[in-house]
């Protein structure tokens, strides 16, 4: 159930079945506002909240750039490939140092050293360090329009692959790899659910994601399982990722672009959730503490 908070409802308009929780919900979104407005550029936050379904949006359903986080949707066609037949994961693929492109360690040392990579190094590449290479070796071999067709299909009609990795031609032509926050907040909650392809899947995705270090895992305490995808590019600062709290589980989905300098609202966000979150899984309906 999606709620969507305006400015003069924060400010106390109040209904006969608004709710003790509507309340926080409100407050939340008071202080990601404030967040937002200290920014030099502009923000988008979604959060689902995994046991009700309930959604956060601020700025949610605007278009942001990507950064690296779209490579959770070429994961996702990768494993919809595996699952019809059309490659598996220990298929190997030629590689050659001709291939690269910046920030592409993994698939350097495998092209100098081997020639040579299987898809799941690929996979762990792109989505583990955000190897650029790797990304761009799994679009070849899915398929652009593929990727595009899956985010159809799964009803994300904002979210789409345009260009290749450090493709700076395509961005100057605005052929950017876009999403918005809600969208990609969905979409790592289906992977969770286990409905992006299927539950085996999902499981095999979460695993993946799981050891990347960005902004989210830096907040959380370290004995709560993360598992997420951060993006970054000039201007642009962005995360997915699926935060195990014990007793609420949520996803968070940042987004900002414009930026000035150096800021970064992804842990500062997630702090404000991550609070709502812990209130939420350690109380009752209206609020008592339990």
């Amino acid at each position: 159930m999606r709620i969507l908070i305006f400015l003069m409802m924060a400010c106390g308009a109040v209904g006969a079945e608004t709710t003790a929780a509507d309340l926080l919900e409100r407050k939340v979104l008071e202080r990601i506002a404030k967040l937002d407005a200290s920014l030099d550029g502009v923000l988008g936050v979604a959060a689902i909240d995994l046991t009700t379904g309930r959604e956060i949006a601020y700025h949610a359903d605007v278009v942001f750039p990507t950064a690296s986080t779209i490579k959770v949707p070429i994961m996702i066609q990768l494993f919809r490939a595996v699952r019809a037949g059309e490659l598996k994961v220990t298929d190997s693929v030629p590689v050659t140092v001709a291939e690269l492109v910046p920030d592409s360690p993994v698939v350097e040392k495998a092209a100098r050293e081997k020639g040579r990579i299987t898809v799941r190094e690929l996979l762990e590449a792109m989505i583990q360090i955000s190897d650029n290479t790797a990304t761009n070796k799994l679009i070849e071999k899915l398929g652009m329009a593929k990727v595009n067709r899956a985010m159809d299909e799964m009803g994300f009609l904002q979210t789409r692959l345009r260009r290749r990795m450090i493709d700076i031609a395509a961005a100057i032509r605005n052929e950017e790899n876009v999403t918005t926050p809600l969208e990609m907040a969905r979409i790592a909650a289906m992977i969770y659910h286990g409905k992006a392809v299927d539950a085996e899947a999902s499981r095999e995705m979460l695993a993946v994601m799981t050891p990347t270090k960005a902004d989210v895992r830096e907040v959380v305490p370290d004995a709560i399982r993360v598992a997420s995808k951060p993006g970054w590019l000039d201007g642009v600062k962005c995360e997915v990722a699926v935060v195990f709290l014990e007793k609420r589980p949520f996803v968070v989905s940042v987004y900002s672009t414009y930026l000035a300098g150096d800021p970064n609202p992804i842990g500062d966000v997630t702090r404000v959730l991550l609070d709502y979150f812990e209130r939420l899984g350690g109380a009752n309906k209206y609020g008592r503490g339990l």
